[in-house]
């Protein structure tokens, strides 16, 4: 492949929120390029994304969908990403290798709000993107008052290139805004030129006027010949049109109705015409691609097929990708160019193919490969924390076995799951971005590796301290002929600060307990500590020897730690034991018209709000700081997103413990503890 095929070489990201039709507007450019003669429905399961079970099953895509295509003779490799916030990660890991991006959304203003977090990652990234208004024959708006609402929450100016034109409600065709030719829409062909409507003809003038006046702001040639009157040519308007999605200055606006194939051949067009070619998308990456430079990829995705082999997504950056070429020291065993499900062995790959390749074992999402050594890591997105947990187990106890190496497989195929074996509570616990992206994990846990798993919610891992100080004894005195045990010890218990764990300490004189028995001593102290009188672990004590006794035969270290436990059972409930509840710190980020409502949110769940503020890279969002108790956050997401058109977010760490509520005690105790409270 030369230098011109490479130019000729495109790869596209299709995203938006979910149901705004995605999969169905990749059903409709496969079907146009002539990649696939009938197109499938989301509904009947049969499209080419959306194609394994997990997505099947819910009408909605899950991971990335990966299909190549040719058509004017350029190579389109398309990715179809999720639209769930709940697969988030697989999105902005694709988008990561994309050279440009189609947002597809509905024409419905007061759902706008939820494609703010998508442009916010392509502006970060500076990726550019063209906006697709699908199901325009939905619309209950008027097309300027939805691309005025869609302005709102895009820092990029929209520059719409066409202009609808309906009839008695009905969207019949659409007025190119660079040619001013006007289109009427027909069923199963190309879109017939028609004259102009008279009764267009100003708002489609004053549409053009300003979508000139918006490419001249970056090009002052243009702005020339617009305060001149001078009319542009067509030629002029598209190379700027080229150059300023390329820089993502713009963001060129298309409509239609994806499903009955209107408006995708315009959008088409401009891919061809407008979308910036791979070496433009490698540059701002800081690399060279040519095809006789060292070859660089990157992995944008990780699948495991049913026949259990490892295939890794990878955008060719630099240089040409051979099988059987070794990245980061791993021989790539296969490449492979994706429809679907179907796999096409080929030999090489280019700069700016994104392809799938066979066996590169240990080379997991997001890594840099290469056949040097040396070759710094390209940025990746950034990995999002969990923000939702289920305690699972395998409902046959033989699987556990199993576990550990399917759930190493799941975690590289979506690294945004999290998955860990809880000290306290011993529970292995899966942490994921919600209800419906852990479900699919346990689908896959079924389906792919044959475990089905039980679920819970976790515990939560309460703990316990003491209010007071006590003074117990303990002797332990056993006899059972020949040899007996015999340990006999006095222990002071206090409190300490909160946070500063467990002390141990002895004061004893004169050998009354001899030095080689006190480690037993704080063995059976620790032993104790991990059960406490209300039935969690014990923090923040403080235990002093302070005395005891020994028997010169019967004595040992065993005996020792039975009458360390024997005294702190006696002594710890004397103490006022008290219940902890571990404390989140949060940061919740929400547009400001909702900050009252988070505000609000957080308080109902005994939260303490510590401030909030605007963030200066995100206008019109805030950030709120809190404290919340871990026992309220299992549903927080949950209840965030529903209060937030589903664009609520947050980021949590453990902070501190504090004392639970009296009123929350015994309720607490009679379903965790050891049922009452002392």
């Amino acid at each position: 492949m030369n230098q011109n095929a490479i130019e000729n070489t495109r790869n596209v990201a299709i995203v938006g929120p979910y149901s705004s039709g995605k999969t169905t507007l990749l059903e409709s450019l496969l079907f146009l390029t002539g990649a696939i003669t009938r197109k499938g429905k989301v509904t009947e399961g049969n499209t080419i994304g959306d194609s394994s079970a997990e997505a099947k099953e819910r009408h909605m895509s899950v991971e990335v969908s990966t299909a190549s295509t040719t058509y004017q003779d350029i190579n389109f490799t398309f990715l179809d990403c999720p639209g769930s916030i709940e697969f988030a990660q697989e999105t902005y890991n694709a988008l990561v290798g994309a050279g440009a991006a189609i947002i597809v959304c509905e024409p419905v203003i007061e759902r706008v709000l939820t494609l703010a977090p998508l442009l916010k990652f392509l502006d970060d990234w500076e990726i550019p993107h063209l906006l697709f208004i699908n199901k325009m024959d939905r619309s209950n708006a008027h097309f300027m008052d939805v691309l005025h609402a869609i302005r709102e929450v895009s820092s990029r100016p929209l520059i719409p290139l066409q202009y609808p034109i309906s009839r008695d409600g009905s969207l019949v065709g659409y007025i190119d805004l660079i040619t001013e030719q006007a289109y009427h829409y027909h069923h199963g062909s190309p879109a017939d030129p028609v004259p102009l409507p008279d009764d267009l003809k100003e708002e489609e003038h004053a549409a053009r006027q300003e979508m000139l006046e918006t490419i001249a702001e970056f090009d002052d040639h243009l702005l020339e010949e617009l305060l001149e009157d001078i009319e542009p040519n067509q030629d002029e308007i598209l190379q700027d049109l080229k150059l300023e999605l390329s820089a993502d200055q713009i963001v060129p606006v298309f409509f239609g109705i994806a499903d009955q194939d209107h408006g995708v051949r315009p959008l088409l067009d401009a891919l061809i015409k407008e979308a910036p070619a791979p070496a433009v998308t490698a540059q701002r990456r800081g690399l060279t691609p040519t095809t006789d430079n060292h070859t660089i990829v990157q992995i944008l995705k990780t699948y495991f097929t049913a026949q259990g082999g490892r295939l890794s997504l990878v955008r060719v950056w630099q240089g040409t990708l051979t099988d059987g070429m070794l990245l980061n020291g791993v021989r790539a065993g296969g490449i492979y160019r994706i429809l679907g499900q179907q796999q096409y062995p080929i030999t090489q790959a280019m700069v700016g193919e994104i392809v799938a390749v066979g066996r590169l074992e240990g080379l997991t999402t997001g890594i840099t490969a290469s056949n040097i050594n040396g070759v710094p890591e390209l940025p990746k997105a950034h990995r999002l924390k969990p923000v939702y947990a289920l305690a699972i187990a395998p409902e046959n106890r033989k699987d556990e076995v199993k576990l550990s190496g399917a759930m190493t497989k799941l975690l590289e195929e979506d690294p945004s799951l999290y998955w860990e074996q809880h000290g306290d509570t011993k529970e292995v616990i899966l942490w994921g971005q919600g209800e419906i992206h852990l479900q699919v994990a346990l689908d896959r846990l079924r389906r792919k590796y044959n475990l089905p798993m039980t679920t819970h919610l976790p515990h939560i891992p309460y703990k316990e301290t003491i209010r007071q100080v006590s003074k117990s004894h303990g002797r332990y005195k056993h006899q059972t002929g020949g040899h007996g045990a015999f340990g006999d010890v006095h222990l002071e218990i206090k409190p300490l600060p909160r946070g500063e764990g467990f002390h141990f300490h002895e004061t004893i004189v004169g050998g009354v307990v001899p030095r080689q028995y006190i480690p037993g001593v704080e063995v059976g102290v620790r032993e104790y500590l991990s059960h406490g009188p209300l039935g969690f672990p014990v923090v923040d004590v403080d235990v002093t020897l302070t005395d005891g006794s020994y028997h010169s035969v019967d004595s040992s270290e065993q005996a020792f730690k039975m009458a360390a436990r024997i005294a702190m059972s006696e002594g710890m409930p004397k103490c006022k034991p008290i219940l902890l509840e571990p404390v989140v710190s949060v940061i919740v980020t929400a547009p400001a018209e909702y900050t009252s409502r988070v505000l609000q949110l957080v308080s109902g769940r005994r939260g303490q709000i510590l401030g909030y503020e605007g963030l200066s890279n995100w206008k019109g969002w805030d950030e709120v700081m809190a404290h919340l108790p871990q026992a309220e956050m299992q549903n927080f997401i949950v209840e965030l997103r529903s209060l937030t058109m589903g664009v609520g977010f947050f980021k949590w760490e453990y902070d501190h413990l504090q004392e639970v509520p009296d009123r929350l005690t015994d309720h607490i105790l009679a379903t965790n503890g050891n049922g009452h409270h002392k």
